[in-house]
């Protein structure tokens, strides 16, 4: 009786690992839509700026839903730490920026909005080409304690749509659809922070004429 039971145990626990594998394969297959690339650290005149070049292409799907008036909400994701042997990465940094990427059959424009600026596009191409496309993101301060000019620290970005942002309607059908996974993995590398930028000189003042 004790061999029955465990054997019956035995093939439960061989059944449940199967089904969590065959509910899961389909996400492990799922391979990154979105490429990072070129990303570099570099000192600004207030800040630390980033910038890095997306490589990625809208399926159907999302650009019947942009040309239907869906805005579609991508997320750029920054964070710094800082390596320890002894226990898990500190991290130092973590910073967001969100982009709206939106059609206006007024106008017939496509516009690309961050925080209080937009820009306005006349093709989806145009738009997109921008949004590959990030530049200057101030993501640490010139005088932020935690990060030391000349020290190495593990950096790491990503790009994704966020499609908790959506329309409810839209939220649902998202759920467990392909179409609608976009993103890109963690891309981390080891980034040495230069020295700050000397601030500009003032000019000295020219003396009047007597």
């Amino acid at each position: 009786m004790a061999f029955s039971t465990a054997c019956s145990k035995s093939v439960l626990e061989r059944c449940r690992a199967w089904l969590l594998l065959l509910f899961f394969l389909p996400v492990f297959g799922w391979a990154a839509d979105i490429e990072v690339r070129e990303q570099r650290l570099t000192a600004g005149d207030d800040a630390y700026v980033l910038a890095a070049d997306f490589r990625f292409e809208l399926n159907p799907r999302l650009e019947e839903a942009v040309n239907r008036g869906v805005v579609l909400y991508f997320v750029a994701e920054f964070e710094l730490a800082r390596e320890r042997w002894y226990w898990f990465d500190q991290k130092l940094v973590s910073k967001q920026q969100t982009y709206r990427l939106s059609y206006h059959a007024l106008t017939r424009q496509y516009r690309l909005s961050t925080g209080g600026l937009h820009q306005s596009f006349a093709t989806l191409g145009e738009a997109l080409v921008m949004l590959r496309r990030l530049r200057n993101w101030q993501v640490i301060e010139r005088n932020d304690p935690v990060a030391v000019p000349g020290s190495t620290y593990q950096a790491a970005l990503r790009l994704r749509l966020d499609i908790a942002q959506l329309p409810r309607p839209f939220q649902i059908s998202a759920l467990g659809s392909r179409d609608w996974n976009l993103e890109s993995d963690w891309k981390i590398w080891s980034a040495t922070l230069p020295p700050p930028l000397a601030p500009a000189p003032v000019p000295a003042p020219v003396p009047e004429d007597k």
